[in-house]
């Protein structure tokens, strides 16, 4: 007899702390077990926080849960095998990212005060929209958005007095099977296609580099709630990454100095095959396996 085959998905971190929670089961009477272990060469990256009864990572029964320490951006492992032969594999599984928070800004000083967060000027955002065209705004402006959505299909970044030793890159994502989906490009680079009616499903955007600087970014996904992400590494997408992007705005912060860089808010993208659901809010995001 062939054993059951144990469902797996791969979910990327980036740095943090998250909560991974056994949410429910379609079978309470024998549900399956959940283990959560890093992906094979990322057990440096991140350390798993059981209870202390605990001998091993296995999540045994819905309201079960534990914690994972991320110190560098990594893929995490969660599998499902049924507790008996031929059981269910139907597990709901949350991970939300823990936030510590910014110090008040008094407690920077005055003049950091002053200068925290200040949006910073001269940046240009080109979004191609299905049936306007190229359409160019300002930092923090909405391309179409929650007030007038419509497909974006293509995105592009100018910033002409970008201080030096500043690296911004972004990708854009397509449908499954799509040539250049993810794929990081250079500022002042258009990023996704023109008059082929294919849609976006996913932004990632990166900056590094000299200076305190992170973007904060809000998008809009067909049918699903507005997301809003602030951090150097930003990932939008919608609730199972199929969705069309149907506005974005884009901006870019300045920080006081680079001491006092807050690492990126964790949004991780949804990674598996087509079985899993990935849903995401601001602060959480939910698989569904089985």
């Amino acid at each position: 007899m062939m054993a059951d085959v144990e469902q797996q998905k791969v979910v990327s971190l980036d740095r943090g702390l998250f909560f991974v929670s056994y949410k429910s089961a379609d079978d309470l009477a024998s549900p399956p077990r959940v283990t959560v272990v890093p992906t094979r060469g990322h057990e440096e990256r991140m350390a798993l926080i059981m209870h202390p009864d605990a001998t091993e990572p296995t999540l045994w029964e819905p309201n079960a849960g534990l914690m994972v320490r991320v110190n560098t951006p990594g893929m995490l492992q969660i599998q499902v095998e049924p507790m008996r032969p031929g059981g269910s594999r139907a597990a709901m599984v949350r991970i939300e990212p823990i936030q510590s928070g910014r110090a008040p800004l008094a407690a920077q000083g005055e003049s950091a005060a002053v200068h925290a967060n200040v949006a910073v000027d001269g940046i240009k955002i080109l979004g191609h929209v299905a049936g306007r065209g190229d359409v160019v705004v300002a930092s923090n402006a909405w391309i179409a958005g929650p007030t007038a959505p419509s497909r974006i299909e293509g995105i592009a970044l100018e910033w002409q007095e970008k201080p030096a030793g500043l690296d911004i890159r972004y990708a854009v994502q397509f449908p499954i099977g799509q040539a250049g989906s993810g794929k990081m490009v250079l500022l002042g680079t258009y990023a996704g296609t023109r008059g082929r009616a294919l849609p976006i499903t996913g932004v990632v955007l990166q900056i590094s580099g000299a200076g305190g600087f992170e973007f904060v970014a809000e998008a809009t996904f067909l049918n699903a709630p507005t997301l809003r992400a602030l951090g150097k590494r930003v990932v939008l997408s919608g609730p199972t990454g199929r969705e069309p992007l149907v506005g974005i705005r884009i901006g870019i912060n300045r920080l006081a100095a680079p001491d006092n860089i807050v690492p990126a808010k964790p949004s991780p993208k949804p990674v598996g095959s087509s079985r899993v659901r990935v849903f995401r809010s601001r602060a959480r995001q939910e698989s569904s396996i089985g």
